[in-house]
C-alpha cells in the first residue's frame, strides 16, 4: 500500500526521473559496491601495481557520491537490477571519471587532481592486500588490458562488465571527458571479447590476500607505529564517546560516522510493519505482504541492536550468507517479519526487498549473536511461504507466510508414507527433523509440505534462511512435488539434495525423462534429471541419475554446473552409465529425452542406435563419449 504523502515517481526519461539525491546515490553505491569497485579496478592503470589499485579503487567508490542533488546522465544500464536507475548511472560515472583522472600523468605546473594522488583512505599497515590468482586466461587478458590506454580499458570493461552497447559506451565515456571516443573504441576491439573472464576472482578487489610488507623496516619504526597507533586510539574514543555511542546497539561495531540516511534505516521507530490482514487484500503473495509479528516485535531496545549488527557487525558476531548475497547494511527501513523469543535465543527477521536477514542474539546477553542473509528477490507464492525461524539438536522450525492454513512434515524418500501434521501457532511450525545438518549416510529426507488456497507443496531445508522449493515434471511446465505421481519421481533420488546445500538454490526439479529395458531381463531402469537453479542465477547444478529396480536410492551418473541441460532454456538431457548384470556381463547404457531421435557412443566404446536409448556390451572401465541427435537434426552432447 502506497502512503498518500509520498510524490509518485516521474515517468522514465523525464527530467525529474533523472534528478539523483544523495540518499538516492549512496543507496545505489552501497548494493553495486562490489560491482562498482571491480569497474574501477579494471578501468585504473596497471602502473600503480595490484596493492595500491585496490586501495586506490576502494577510494574512488567512496568518493563517487554528490554533495548534493544533482542530475544524471541519461544513460541507461543493461542489466535489470540496475535499469533505468539514476543513482546508480551516476555513480558509475564519477568512478569512470576518477579512475581515468588517476592516470592521467602528473605535470609540473598543473595541480594534481586528486585521483592522481594515493588515498588517504583507505589505508592498510602492515599487509600488502591483492586479489586472489586466476587462471592463465585470467592473466592474459590482464596483460593485454595493461597495454590498452585508460579511455580504451574503461570502454572494454564498460562493453564487458556493464553490458553497454556502444552507443552507451559513448556516452559515458564523453561524460567522462574521454577527447577520442572513437580511438578508445578502436583500441577495445584489438582486445579478444573475453568478457566473462572480468567476472573472475583475479578482478574482484573486494576478494583480497594478504602479505606482511617489509618486516625488517617495521621492526626499526616501531616506537613511531605504537605513537600512531595510541593517537588514533584516542581519536577513536573521542568520536565514540558522545550521545548515541555504541554501547546500547549490543555487538555491533562501533559508530565512527553520521549518515542521516543510514541512521534512518536504522531507526526502529521507522521499521516498516504490515498490518495482519493487508495479504488477503493484495495481489501479491511475496515477503512485503507479510504481517509483523513475534512476542517482542514492540521492543525497540532488541530491534535497534538488530539493526546496528546489521549495519555494522562486530568482530564477535558470527556472519553468513548464501552465495551471492550481498551482506551490506539497508538502503531504507527494512520490513519486520518476526521478533521474538524461540528456545534459547531471541530472533528477529528483516525484508529489505532483496534479502531476508535473521538476528540472533543469547536471551542473557549480546556475546555470541549471530547475522544471517540470505537472496529471495523475485520470491513469490511457494518461494515465499516460509522462512528458517531456527535450528535446534537436528530440528528446524519455520516462521510461515500468513496464507499458509496447513504444515506437515514427509519423508521425501518413502512416497507412501503419508504427511505428519504440524501444529501452527502464530504461524511457527513445531519442530520438524531437518537433513541440512546430517552427518554420516543418507537413510531419509524429510521436507515441509505447506498448504494454502491454491493447493499444497514442498519445502526442503538446505542449511540456508529459506528453503528450496521442489517441483517436478518436464522443465518446460514442472509441477509441484506434492503430487503422487511427483512423489514416486523424487523418492529414489531424495538423498541427491545433499549434494546441493548451503549453494544459495532456489529451487530443484526432478524430471524423470526415460525408462530403459535392462539387458538379461534385468528389468526396467529410470533415468531422472535433478536440476538445482540459484537465486543468483548462476551457479546452478545439474544430476543425471540412475536407478534400477529393486534399489532403494538412485546413483549419480553425471553432473554438471553452470549449464541449460534440463532447464526451461534446453529442455533435454542425454547421459550413460556404465552397468553390470546379475549374469556378470558389462554393458554401456545411455537414455536421452524422448526428442532424441539417435544416439553415438565413440571412444573406448563404439555403437548407435536409433531412438533415445542405448545399450551395449561394453568392458569394465570403458570410457566412452555420448553424442545424440534431436528431433529437427540438432546435436546434444551426453551429461558429463
Amino acid at each position: 500500500m502506497q502512503s498518500q504523502d509520498v510524490a509518485p515517481r516521474p515517468a522514465p526519461g523525464s527530467p525529474a526521473d533523472r534528478i539523483v539525491d544523495v540518499e538516492q546515490a549512496e543507496a545505489a553505491l552501497v548494493e553495486h559496491y562490489p560491482r562498482l569497485v571491480r569497474l574501477a579496478y579494471l578501468v585504473l592503470p596497471p602502473r600503480l601495481g595490484r596493492g595500491r589499485r585496490v586501495l586506490t579503487a576502494h577510494a574512488l567508490v567512496q568518493r563517487a557520491l554528490p554533495r548534493r542533488r544533482t542530475s544524471a546522465p541519461a544513460i541507461p544500464s543493461q542489466s535489470t537490477a540496475r535499469d533505468g536507475d539514476p543513482g546508480y548511472a551516476y555513480v558509475r560515472l564519477q568512478v569512470v571519471r576518477t579512475a581515468l583522472e588517476a592516470g592521467l600523468p602528473l605535470r609540473r605546473r598543473a595541480l594534481p587532481r586528486r585521483a592522481q594522488l594515493p588515498p588517504l583512505l583507505p589505508q592498510v599497515w602492515g599487509l600488502r592486500l591483492f586479489p586472489r590468482s586466476g587462471g592463465a586466461d585470467e592473466l592474459a587478458l590482464d596483460q593485454r588490458l595493461s597495454a590498452l590506454s585508460g579511455p580504451a580499458r574503461a570502454a572494454y570493461v564498460l562493453r564487458g562488465l556493464e553490458k553497454l552497447p556502444d552507443g552507451d559506451v559513448r556516452e559515458v565515456l564523453s561524460e567522462a571527458g574521454v577527447d577520442d571516443v572513437d580511438a578508445a573504441l578502436r583500441g577495445a576491439d584489438t582486445v579478444a571479447a573475453q568478457y566473462a573472464l572480468l567476472d573472475s576472482t583475479e578482478f574482484d578487489p573486494c576478494s583480497l590476500q594478504a602479505r606482511p610488507t617489509d618486516l625488517m623496516r617495521r621492526r626499526q619504526h616501531t616506537k613511531a607505529a605504537l605513537a600512531a597507533a595510541a593517537a588514533l586510539a584516542v581519536c577513536g574514543a573521542l568520536v565514540a564517546l558522545p550521545g548515541g555511542g555504541w554501547g546500547p546497539d549490543g555487538a555491533a561495531a562501533p559508530v565512527y560516522a553520521q549518515n542521516p540516511a543510514a541512521e534512518a534505516a536504522l531507526d526502529p521507530g521507522r521499521l516498516v510493519k504490515i498490518s495482519p490482514a493487508a495479504w488477503k487484500t493484495s495481489a501479491r503473495t511475496d515477503f512485503s505482504v507479510w504481517p509483523a509479528r513475534g512476542d517482542l516485535a514492540g521492543d525497540d531496545a532488541l530491534l535497534r541492536r538488530a539493526l546496528a549488527v546489521w549495519a555494522r557487525p562486530g568482530e564477535r558476531v558470527s556472519v553468513s550468507s548464501t552465495p551471492g548475497t550481498p551482506s551490506g547494511g539497508p538502503a531504507g527501513p527494512p520490513h519486520l517479519l518476526y521478533a521474538g523469543d524461540i528456545d534459547t535465543a531471541r530472533v528477529v527477521i528483516l525484508y529489505d526487498g532483496l534479502r531476508i536477514v535473521r538476528y540472533a542474539e543469547p536471551r542473557d546477553g549480546t556475546a555470541g549473536a549471530a547475522l544471517d542473509f540470505a537472496r529471495v528477490d523475485g520470491a513469490t507464492g511457494a518461494e515465499a511461504a516460509a522462512v528458517v525461524l531456527d535450528r535446534a539438536d537436528g530440528n528446524v522450525r519455520y516462521l510461515t507466510a500468513p496464507w499458509v492454513s496447513k504444515a506437515a512434515e514427509r519423508d521425501l524418500s518413502k512416497p507412501g508414507a503419508g504427511a505428519m501434521d504440524l501444529t501452527l501457532t502464530g504461524g511457527i511450525t513445531s519442530p520438524l527433523s531437518s537433513p541440512a545438518t546430517r552427518a554420516g549416510g543418507c537413510t531419509t529426507w524429510n521436507v515441509l509440505q505447506v498448504t494454502d488456497a491454491s493447493g499444497s507443496y514442498l519445502l526442503s531445508d538446505l542449511g540456508e534462511l529459506v528453503p528450496a522449493r521442489l517441483t517436478a515434471g518436464r522443465p518446460t511446465a514442472p509441477k509441484e512435488a506434492s503430487g503422487a505421481e511427483a512423489l514416486r519421481t523424487w523418492a529414489p533420488f531424495a538423498c541427491s539434495l545433499g549434494e546441493v546445500r548451503a549453494q544459495g538454490v532456489r529451487s530443484v526439479n526432478a524430471w524423470a525423462y526415460a525408462r530403459q529395458p535392462l539387458p538379461d531381463a534385468g528389468g526396467q531402469a529410470g533415468w531422472v534429471c535433478t536440476r538445482a537453479d540459484t537465486w543468483r542465477g548462476d551457479g546452478s547444478r545439474v544430476l543425471a541419475q540412475f536407478h534400477t529396480p529393486g534399489g532403494l536410492f538412485g546413483a549419480v551418473t553425471a553432473q554438471a554446473g553452470d549449464v541449460p541441460a534440463c532447464g526451461p532454456r534446453d529442455p533435454h538431457v542425454l547421459a550413460g552409465v556404465l552397468w553390470k548384470s546379475e549374469a556378470g556381463a558389462w554393458y554401456l547404457l545411455a537414455a536421452g529425452d524422448r526428442d532424441t531421435e539417435s544416439v553415438r557412443a565413440t571412444g573406448g566404446v563404439s555403437a548407435s542406435g536409433e531412438g533415445n536409448l542405448l545399450a551395449v556390451p561394453a568392458k569394465q572401465g570403458a570410457q566412452a563419449e555420448l553424442e545424440g541427435t534431436l528431433e529437427g537434426g540438432r546435436s546434444i552432447k551426453g551429461l558429463r
